[in-house]
């Protein structure tokens, strides 16, 4: 829809939310051949030039393009400047854990880039999501729980302790499965020590990587403040970023605005969320209060 393409219109939702600078990323770049990424790379930069400190460009390049991707992460963090990457929770019938990722995840973590994970558009396997928009309402937030336990129990962050990963969506509603994921990491009790595949774990308790490699934005649930609130008992304030995936699950410049106020009345915790957290992830200066 046209408001996909109107920065105008995005600057103006911004103005009315309360919102200093915006990151940019787009679906068709993610995942994309080399062309589409240095179009959509080059297009983000043009937006940083047209609205001087409004707007951030991430980079784009697939994680399993090979030598002339990981050339083109380089030339995003050196030429443009860019401080992340966005990828998608699974592609092409692959999953970030697969062995394939990893000269991607080792540039990242060269490079000082961090990962945003966006949900899959195209989910590798679809037929329990054959009816009621089920696909995108809840198949792709099950595909960003699937990406957290896969990064965290395949080793990435202890092969790449700098490394830090930006999961969409609160990691797909990640905060309510929690207890029943900690319990499944005890692999002697439920008898999968053994299985090569199922027990595997990383060196340290689930958590530690959610607290030290893991960023979660509060995109994809509407502006739900249930969800936040929920969210907040399992994950730290410190380790949520604000986001509204406008113009997509919301398209109204007041139901953003109203958004923030929410967050705001959240107190030191929102006010994390809404900046200082964002601030870190960004690698910018902190701002006077």
């Amino acid at each position: 829809h046209w408001m996909l393409f109107d920065l105008d219109e995005h600057i103006r939702m911004m103005d009315e939310a309360g919102i200093d600078v915006a990151l940019l990323t787009s679906a068709a770049g993610m995942c994309a051949d080399l062309d589409k990424s240095r179009l959509c790379n080059e297009t983000a930069k043009k937006a940083e030039r047209d609205y001087p400190g409004r707007f951030i460009g991430a980079a784009h390049a697939n994680p399993l393009g090979g030598t002339p991707a990981l050339r083109e992460l380089a030339r995003c963090k050196h030429e443009l400047g860019f401080p992340g990457v966005v990828i998608t929770s699974e592609t092409n019938g692959g999953y970030l854990d697969a062995a394939e990722f990893e000269p991607f995840w080792a540039e990242c973590a060269r490079l000082g880039l961090f990962v945003f994970v966006h949900p899959a558009l195209k989910l590798n396997q679809t037929q329990q999501f054959d009816g009621y928009d089920m696909a995108r309402s809840v198949g792709r937030e099950f595909s960003l729980v699937m990406a957290t336990i896969r990064l965290i129990n395949a080793g990435v962050f202890d092969r790449h302790p700098t490394l830090t990963v930006h999961m969409s969506h609160l990691g797909g509603g990640l905060a309510a499965l929690l207890g029943r994921i900690r319990s499944y990491q005890d692999k002697d009790f439920w008898g999968t020590a053994d299985n090569t595949r199922h027990g595997k774990t990383p060196q340290r308790e689930f958590d530690h990587y959610l607290r030290h490699n893991m960023v979660f934005d509060t995109a994809g649930f509407c502006g739900a403040m249930g969800a936040i609130k929920g969210a907040l008992i399992e994950i730290p304030a410190s380790r949520i970023v604000f986001a509204t995936d406008y113009p997509q699950e919301i398209r109204e410049r007041a139901a953003v605005r109203d958004f923030v106020t929410e967050l705001r009345a959240l107190g030191k915790d929102g006010e994390a969320i809404l900046s200082g957290n964002a601030d870190k992830l960004l690698k910018r200066p902190a701002r006077a209060a």
